[in-house]
C-alpha cells in the first residue's frame, strides 16, 4: 500500500471514529476557527444552489438568556411539561460551551422540492459535525418541539419562512471517545439483482 492509500485509509478511519457526545467543556471554537468549520456546510449537496442553511451561535453570557427562551417556549408548547424536564433543559442550554441553532430558509413555492431543501440542511449539518471532529471538538445534535414556537423563532431571527432543524451542542470532549457499539453495515445495504431486496435491519 502506497503513502497515498495509507493517508486515505487514515482519513476514513478518522471519519468512522466520530461519535456524538454532550459531555462537553470549554473551550469551544474561537471566531476564526468557527468560520472555517461552518464553511464546511458550503460543500454540502445543494440542488439549485439555494444554500438553505442558517446558523445562529450562542455562547458566553448569552447562554443563560437563551436557555430562558428555550424553557419559555417549552411552557407555551407543552403547558403541562414536568418541572424536572424544564430544569434539565435550562441546565443543558445554559452550561454547554456553545450552542449553534440550525436554521433553515425554506422556499416552499420554488422549483426545488421542500424535502430536497431539508436534506441539504441536514447534509450541511453533518459536514459541520465532521469539521468539528476534525478540529478536535465534540458535538451533539438535539431537537425539541419548542423549536416550532413562533415567539422563540422570532427571538432568534428565524421568522417565517425560516424554521429550525435543531441545535448543535459544541465544546471540547470531557473524555476520549467511548467504544460505542456500531451495528453491522451489512444489515443496512443490499446488492440489487433484479428482484426486490430485503434488509437485515428490517427483520
Amino acid at each position: 500500500m502506497g503513502d497515498s492509500d495509507t493517508k486515505h485509509t487514515r482519513e476514513l478511519d478518522f471519519l468512522l471514529s466520530r461519535a456524538s457526545t454532550d459531555h462537553l467543556i470549554e473551550p469551544a471554537p474561537e471566531k476564526a476557527q468557527l468560520a472555517v468549520i461552518l464553511s464546511a456546510a458550503l460543500r454540502a449537496p445543494d440542488h439549485g444552489k439555494l444554500r438553505p442553511w442558517r446558523y445562529v451561535v450562542i455562547k458566553g453570557k448569552r447562554r443563560q438568556e437563551f436557555a430562558e427562551l428555550v424553557v419559555a417556549a417549552m411552557r407555551r408548547t407543552t403547558p403541562d411539561v414536568p418541572q424536572k424536564k424544564i430544569e434539565k433543559r435550562f441546565q443543558r442550554f445554559s452550561e454547554m460551551p456553545m450552542t449553534i441553532a440550525l436554521g433553515m430558509h425554506i422556499q416552499p413555492d420554488g422549483k426545488i422540492p421542500v424535502a430536497e431543501q431539508e436534506l441539504a440542511v441536514g447534509a450541511a449539518a453533518m459536514n459541520v459535525l465532521n469539521a468539528l471532529h476534525a478540529e478536535g471538538f465534540g458535538a451533539m445534535w438535539v431537537t425539541g418541539e419548542y423549536s416550532d414556537d413562533p415567539q422563540f423563532l422570532a427571538a432568534l431571527g428565524f421568522a417565517s419562512p425560516h424554521r429550525i432543524a435543531g441545535f448543535l451542542f459544541v465544546g471540547t470532549p470531557e473524555k476520549g471517545p467511548s467504544q460505542t457499539h456500531r451495528p453491522d453495515v451489512e444489515d443496512y445495504m443490499a446488492i440489487w439483482k433484479g428482484e426486490p431486496v430485503s434488509f437485515g435491519a428490517d427483520k
